[in-house]
């Protein structure tokens, strides 16, 4: 259980900040801005969702997308080590399968897809392409981190199926993508 006794400690004013092992590490390395931008995207996500709050199909995936990301932050947060005087939180197999059987599952209800997808229609989908943007630049920084450091395969692999949840949750909010707004290319020259 996590408990959070006093919010302002003062302990980062020095620009450095501890990871789940207690190990300091610079607010600006790699593993800080994974983790970081997966807060971001939960965030994102967050505000979708004052969007979503009658749907009951939408609403309890991203209910259960937005308790995965803390643990996939979890996840980032901890390093491998053999010294670790505890199991780590770690992204499971079973939590990348159940997010892409709910892509799907959104997927299968939508229309066709005849264009690329401008961001925006309804105000549940304007913040789901939102929460998909910036998810696209969390995978991002997963992947930075991935190709520095050892992380958990599965936790690249749930960052890259987030954004393509999202992608389908904003079209499944737009009316099951009959409200989708089309790209038209060219169509301003």
């Amino acid at each position: 259980m996590v408990r959070l006794d006093k919010i302002v400690t003062k302990a980062g004013d020095g620009g450095k900040t501890r990871l789940a092992t207690g190990e300091q590490v610079s607010k600006a390395s790699t593993r800080v801005e994974a983790y970081g931008a997966i807060d971001e995207a939960n965030s994102a996500i967050g505000v979708a969702r004052l969007h979503t709050t009658a749907d009951p199909l939408l609403d309890p995936i991203l209910e259960r997308l937005q308790n995965d990301l803390f643990d996939l932050g979890a996840d980032l947060a901890t390093p491998d080590s053999p010294d670790l005087k505890f199991t780590p939180l770690r992204i499971q197999e079973s939590q990348v399968l159940r997010l892409e059987a709910e892509i799907d599952q959104l997927n299968e209800k939508l229309s066709p897809l005849t264009s690329f997808i401008l961001p925006g229609g309804s105000p549940a989908a304007a913040h789901l392409h939102l929460a998909r943007a910036i998810a696209r630049r969390a995978e991002r920084s997963v992947v930075a981190l991935a190709d520095a450091q050892p992380i958990s395969a599965e936790a690249v692999k749930f960052a890259n199926r987030l954004s393509d949840l999202l992608f389908v949750a904003a079209r499944y909010a737009n009316d099951e993508g009959k409200a989708d707004l089309l790209w038209t290319p060219g169509a301003n020259r």
